[in-house]
């Protein structure tokens, strides 16, 4: 039998398909909920609507081998939003107004740095490297790992990394309510997110146990299986999806070891890029 949270992500993702899903691009906060005191939930298990097609569209064993490096975009980058800088009676005004207060700094920066989340996941080129289904289940599991990878970073900056972190994990909150709702959930929606909630935490546990030093060589891409692709409820990948889900292990992995050579700068004012899918692909199709 499925579990619970994967039946209802299932139902979310016929009334997405149904009312032609899309993000919005609200990103203000609404509740506050601690990711610092994320007690370990039992794993909850996110899946796909339908199963994976035998043959993947790329040669994945090709992707995600090269070395890491700093996601951070230089100074140049036309994609970089820095902090607006303003002069005379209005620079005077707003900061009276508390504007350069560090708190709306924080905010104004995790919306940046989940605006770079939303854009790697709600991107075509994630779901065709990896043979994926674009539903509702597959971009909140997506969403889930990629705010993982943030929020996993983040923690390395302590206390002020989490207390950050926290404000990222608001906007990431209202945004899933957003979607939930455009979904046709518009009754008992506080009981889907409390149920999102105990998937979110579950997932997040699961991937911190698999990126440990004692951790096994294939947790990692159990978990990934289990949270992204599985719809069975099974615990491994079967030998038609292996490849796949070997693929986007790497690409974790690598996103890990990448984050972690990007500074504290780019990470708290959200001037980073994850690696671009897109190119990745090009890459490969070129090297044929």
């Amino acid at each position: 039998m499925l579990p619970r949270w994967s039946r209802a992500l299932t139902q979310l993702s016929r009334l997405g398909s149904q009312r032609g899903l899309n993000h919005g691009n609200d990103f203000y906060a609404i509740s506050r909920q601690s990711y610092a005191k994320a007690a370990v939930a039992p794993f909850m298990a996110d899946t796909l609507e339908k199963g994976l097609p035998t043959e993947p569209v790329v040669n994945l064993d090709k992707l995600f081998w090269s070395k890491p490096c700093s996601l951070a975009l230089p100074p140049e980058s036309p994609l970089r939003i820095d902090e607006p800088e303003y002069e005379g009676i209005k620079r005077v005004f707003l900061k009276l107004m508390l504007f350069y207060s560090k708190q709306s700094k924080s905010i104004r920066g995790a919306n940046v740095v989940y605006k770079r989340v939303v854009s790697q996941v709600d991107k075509l080129a994630i779901y065709e490297v990896f043979n994926l289904e674009k539903t509702f289940k597959t971009t909140y599991a997506l969403l889930v790992l990629h705010m993982w990878l943030c929020l996993r970073r983040l923690k390395q900056e302590g206390k002020e990394g989490v207390e950050f972190g926290q404000y990222v994990y608001e906007i990431y909150n209202h945004d899933v309510e957003l979607r939930v709702s455009k979904a046709g959930v518009n009754l008992l929606l506080s009981k889907w997110m409390k149920d999102l909630e105990k998937i979110f935490y579950g997932n997040i546990v699961a991937y911190d146990a698999a990126v440990l030093p004692e951790a096994r060589l294939d947790d990692l891409p159990n978990v990934i299986w289990r949270n992204v692709f599985s719809d069975d409820g099974s615990s491994k990948p079967d030998e038609a999806a292996s490849r796949t889900v070997q693929a986007m292990a790497r690409y974790v992995r690598r996103e890990v070891s990448c984050l972690s050579l990007t500074d504290k700068e780019a990470m708290f004012s959200g001037n980073f890029m994850f690696t671009p899918l897109k190119i990745e692909k090009a890459k490969l199709e070129g090297s044929r």
